[in-house]
């Protein structure tokens, strides 16, 4: 059986956690276990923090006391899931300024914000975390994460699709 489902949303800091909800909530019926479902809300928050902070630069999220309701960043974040049987696919693409050098940001340790006291940990996270990881990027036209992941043995009710 194969499901689907996208979402797009503003690209603040608060959102963050719910993309991580809604991909919980989207595999939960496979019962997965507290280490696969822990993996996977990881994963998915490095990619979409990675989008927010170092795609479009959005530091502070939106925080209505701070900087009123019409100032909501313009960036969007997409966030695609396929589930594939017990396949999890998903992807975080954003249209931000993109990585200069994809292979250099995946090192463990590299960060561009320092001063944000970033760990440069993301990409090393999300390539543990999940079975597979891709990253493509362009300068000027933002940057896509797809990851891949095996969650447990399949649904309790064996669904034909």
């Amino acid at each position: 059986m194969k499901n689907e489902m996208e979402i797009l949303f503003d690209a603040v800091s608060d959102n963050e956690g719910f993309a991580r909800v809604a991909v919980a909530a989207f595999i939960a019926h496979l019962n997965p276990t507290v280490e696969e479902m822990a993996d996977v809300k990881t994963a998915v928050s490095e990619a979409v923090t990675n989008s927010i902070i170092h795609g479009y630069g959005n530091l502070r999220g939106y925080r209505k006391e701070e900087r009123g309701p019409e100032e909501v960043h313009k960036g969007k974040v997409r966030l695609r899931c396929v589930l594939d049987r017990d396949i999890l696919h998903i992807e975080v693409a954003d249209s931000g300024t993109g990585i200069e050098d994809v292979k250099k940001a995946m090192e463990p340790l590299f960060t561009t914000k320092p001063e944000l006291e970033r760990s440069g940990m993301g990409f090393a996270f999300m390539e543990a975390f999940m079975d597979d990881l891709e990253v493509e990027s362009a300068l000027g036209k933002g940057t896509v994460v797809r990851m891949v992941k095996k969650i447990g043995t399949g649904s309790w009710i064996d669904c034909e699709g």
